[in-house]
C-alpha cells in the first residue's frame, strides 16, 4: 500500500473536511475530534459527490413524537439524494449491512518520521559501449 501525505494537521479543523486527489481518486479527509476519517467523494447510491454533502447529525427517534439528536458532526448527507453515511466507518443510514462508502484509514504521523524515510534510490547500471551511453534497466 502507498501511502500519500495529504495535509498538515492544522489543515483540518475539528468538524472541518478537505477534498484530495489520490491516483485519480477524490478522497475526502475529515477531522472528528482530534481522529481523521477518509471517505471515498462518490456516493455509492447513484455517484454524486458525496464528500461535499453537509456534515450533519445523526436523527434517532425511540418513539413516535419523540425526536433526538445524536452523534453531532458525525453524518454526511450525500448532495443528490440526503442518503447519509457515518464518516467513522462509511456505512449507509438507510441500509448499514449492504451500502457503505469506501472508507481509507488514515494517520497522523510525525513530519521527523516522514522525512527520515526509508527511501531508497532506484539504482541502474549505466555502461559505455564505443561512442553510445547505454542504461540496463
Amino acid at each position: 500500500m502507498t501511502r500519500h501525505v495529504v495535509a498538515r494537521v492544522d489543515e483540518i479543523p475539528p468538524g472541518g473536511r478537505k477534498i484530495v486527489s489520490l491516483n485519480g481518486r477524490e478522497i475526502g479527509i475529515f477531522k472528528l475530534g482530534d481522529d481523521f476519517y477518509g471517505l471515498i467523494n462518490r456516493c455509492p447510491h447513484q455517484g454524486a459527490p458525496l464528500c461535499r454533502g453537509e456534515i450533519v447529525s445523526r436523527l434517532v427517534a425511540p418513539s413516535p413524537g419523540d425526536y433526538r439528536l445524536t452523534r453531532s458532526g458525525e453524518m454526511l448527507r450525500c448532495p443528490w439524494h440526503c442518503w447519509e453515511f457515518d464518516i467513522r466507518t462509511g456505512k449507509s443510514l438507510c441500509d448499514p449491512s449492504r451500502v457503505q462508502a469506501r472508507a481509507f484509514d488514515v494517520a497522523v504521523e510525525p513530519g521527523q518520521t516522514l522525512v527520515e524515510g526509508p527511501f531508497v534510490a532506484e539504482a541502474v547500471q549505466v555502461t559505455v559501449e564505443e561512442s553510445y551511453v547505454v542504461v540496463t534497466m
